[in-house]
Formats: structure tokens, sequence, C-alpha cells
């Protein structure tokens, strides 16, 4: 079987962990190829008595929620391991079976003070600060592409590690106390927070990219689940304003170890509006004015837009058909899954960014240049908005009519098919059009 990517299609938060979730009983594995503990994914599970349970996942696969798949932490992903082992311990209590966890031993480990340095550089940076999380992503990346990156795999000889570790405080140090005036590092220190968890750790590694390409040679699938999202991806998104990873179907790859050629699917996860969170530009953010008063503050507070891993108020804005174009071109894009059209139900009208105006100038495709996008303003198409409730909906001809318009302007205006509709927050809570693993 082939490999299939799931991609955020915009800046994130687009509900790509239901997605994952929805397909999870169809796939064998499921693979967290980028990114660490600095984005998370809300999952929302009823039982058979229709009582509702929320799981937070943020370094996890949303895999690991599913009976009998394999939830997987490839290569390209770095670990906080307390972060790691607190989030096992809380799916533990609530019953959930955390021992088919697969690690890779060539991701990499956020350090303390990639953190320290993470959260001192942001401020040093103030006003031109790029809204990091402040949990030690971007500099345990960096650490990573200089070649001085402490890897799973060190933790099982102390040597090395602390070879490794005197290497980096080298120069850590000199940054920590002569630019930032902070405390240095320890070698001791940081070398027993890394080996405490060490033979916890070790059952659960291996090499996992052979692992996922023999699961494909015996005709099991494989889903590759994205942290973060293209606009957000090192390479093609918003940059500077970005994560220090790739987010898109090329960093499927490199970040778990499976070639291009087998993968085949690849399908973009799409809000209905559109969010953000951080620093950067976003055409159709809604700022509440008079021209559209509290319309951003009503699909944050209906659409419950706050960070799963750091509770920031996320911004919130009309859906951009110019990045979804975007997405599917970088990408690739096989199927769309459209999530949280309910959020819409009740607005008189619904408009859609169609292109951008730059200077005067009709934009119908992404600027090439980060100042162009900084100064766009977006043009807008308005679709009849609808009132009925949309919670019971499981096919396509269950949405009002209205509601079938808005998916079927959308998906003409976005470069690939919209294969399902997320319309609640519930696992079940979704219209499939189109089957997503035929």
């Amino acid at each position: 079987m082939p490999a299939i990517a799931i991609i955020g299609a915009q800046w994130g938060d687009e509900g790509k962990g239901k997605a994952t979730d929805l397909l999870g009983a169809s796939v064998d594995y499921v693979v967290k190829f980028n990114g660490g503990n600095n984005a998370g994914h809300t999952v929302v599970i009823a039982d058979e008595t229709g009582h509702s349970e929320k799981y937070a996942l943020h370094l996890l696969p949303s895999g690991i929620l599913t009976p009998g798949c394999i939830p997987v932490i490839g290569n390209g992903v770095v670990v906080d391991l307390a972060v790691l082992f607190e989030e096992i311990d809380g799916l533990d209590a609530r019953g959930v079976d955390t021992s088919r966890l697969v690690v890779s031993a060539n991701a990499h480990v956020i350090a303390d003070y990639n953190r320290t340095i993470d959260k001192v550089t942001e401020r040093f940076l103030g006003s031109r600060r790029l809204g990091t999380t402040g949990r030690g992503i971007g500099p345990t990346y960096a650490d990573k592409m200089n070649r001085v990156g402490i890897r799973i795999q060190d933790l099982f000889d102390e040597k090395i590690l602390t070879q490794k570790v005197e290497g980096v405080l080298d120069l850590k140090n000199q940054v920590l106390t002569k630019v930032y005036n902070r405390r240095s590092a320890t070698v001791e220190a940081t070398v027993e927070e890394l080996l405490a968890f060490a033979d916890r750790l070790g059952p659960m590694v291996c090499d996992t990219g052979l692992l996922l390409n023999q699961a494909l040679d015996r005709d099991q699938t494989v889903l590759l689940e994205a942290g973060q999202a293209t606009l957000l991806d090192v390479d093609h998104g918003t940059y500077p304003f970005v994560t220090s990873s790739s987010a898109t179907a090329g960093g499927a790859c490199t970040g778990s170890g499976i070639p291009p050629t087998r993968l085949v699917q690849v399908i973009g996860i799409v809000k209905a509006y559109t969010t953000r969170v951080g620093e950067g530009p976003f055409p159709t953010e809604l700022h509440d004015t008079a021209q559209s008063p509290g319309l951003g503050e009503h699909l944050r507070k209906v659409g419950a837009e706050y960070g799963t891993t750091t509770g920031r108020p996320r911004r919130c804005g009309w859906y951009d058909a110019v990045i979804a174009r975007y997405a599917a071109r970088v990408n690739g894009v096989t199927d769309f899954v459209l999530t949280k059209l309910d959020v819409l139900t009740g607005l008189e009208e619904v408009p859609v960014c169609v292109a951008y105006d730059v200077n005067g100038v009709r934009h119908d495709e992404m600027p090439v240049n980060q100042s162009d996008f900084h100064h766009a303003v977006p043009i807008y198409e308005n679709l009849p908005g609808w009132w009925e409730d949309l919670g019971s909906a499981r096919t396509f001809d269950d949405l009002p009519a209205n509601a079938q318009a808005y998916v079927k302007a959308v998906e003409q205006m976005s470069g690939a098919r919209i294969s399902a509709v997320g319309v609640g927050p519930e696992r079940d809570a979704t219209v499939v059009i189109h089957d997503l693993i035929g």
C-alpha cells in the first residue's frame, strides 16, 4: 500500500488531529514527522452512551487513540522528553494504551538550554519577535542544522552524550552569559536531565524508517501526520513568521524516511474560515471594526479558537482561497477536508477571499515577496449564509442548500476536491463525500 500524508493547508489548527483520527481505524501506522510540542491536536471521542471525551495531544501522534494502530514519532521531530512522558502518563491514567508507541533513534532532543535560549531570544527581539512558543523548538532545529544536536540514540551512550553536551555548551554558555546575561548551563546537569529518561525510553526506540518501509512492503497503510501547516513551513511559509521544520508533503518524506515514490495521496486540511497564532501577515484577519463588528470574536468564541498547547487566542478571519490554492500546489493535494463548517452557522452571508489587491494590482496567486503579501488586501466574494444546525448531518444531502453551495464554491476555488466536511467537534461529526482511503 502507498503512504498517505495529512497536511495543514493554512497556518495550523485546521483540525488535522480529527482527520487523522477519522482515518486511524483504516491505517496501520500514524507517523508524526515534524515539529515538537509547539503545536497540538484536540480530538473528541464519544463512547457508545454518547459521553464525549476530549484529548489534547501535543507531541504524540493522533494514532495513539486508535486501538491497533501503531503511533510513530519520526526522525524529523524534536522531542522534549519530559513533555513526552507527561503526556504518556496522562493518557495511561485515562485508560489509553500507549505501549504501542515507537520513537525514531534519529529524532533530536530538546535540552533545557534550548528552551532558555528560545525564551530570551524572543524577549530580546522585542517588537521584532516572531511569536514562538518558547519551548525550544527553533534552537533545537538550529542545533540539528549546525550539526551539534543531541539525538535520541545519544542517550544510550553516556560517554558520547557527555562529549556532545560539552561541545555544544562551549558556545551556548558564551551566548547565555555574555549576550543575554543569563546563568550558564552545566554539562553535568544537562547530562543528568537527559539520562533520567533513557531506561524508560529505550524499549520504544528503533530505526523507524526501516520499520515503516517494511510495513509498506507488507501492504500495510502508513499515515503521515504533519505538525503545524503549509503557511508555517520553513521554506514555503510566510517567512520569517514560520516554524523551524518542513510541514509540507516534502517534509513527510524527509521526516519519516519514506521515499517520495511511496507517497501517492496528500490530504490537505482547511478550516471553513482561517486562523493563525503568533505574529505575521494575515490578509483576511477580522479586526472587529465598524465594518465587521464582533465577527472575529464571534468566530473565536463559537469555534473555541484557543491554542491546544499554549492557550493563546487565535487570530480569526474569513476563508482564503488564495492560500488554499497555494497549499494545493506546494503539497500536491489530492483531497481537502473542510473542517468546522458548523461554526459559520447563523451568519447572514459568508465572505470568501478569492484574490488580493496589492497597490492596485490584482493577485490571484500568492505574491512572490513577503512585503507584497504583508500589504495584500483581500478581494471577497460574499456567499449566502444559513441558520440550520449542521451537527446531525452525515451526508452531503443532509446539509442545508446554502451550506452545500458554500462547500461547492470553496471547492471550485481551492484547487482540489473536498472529500469530507467537519460539522462538529466529535469524532463522527463528519460528512464524507468521497472515501479518503480507496
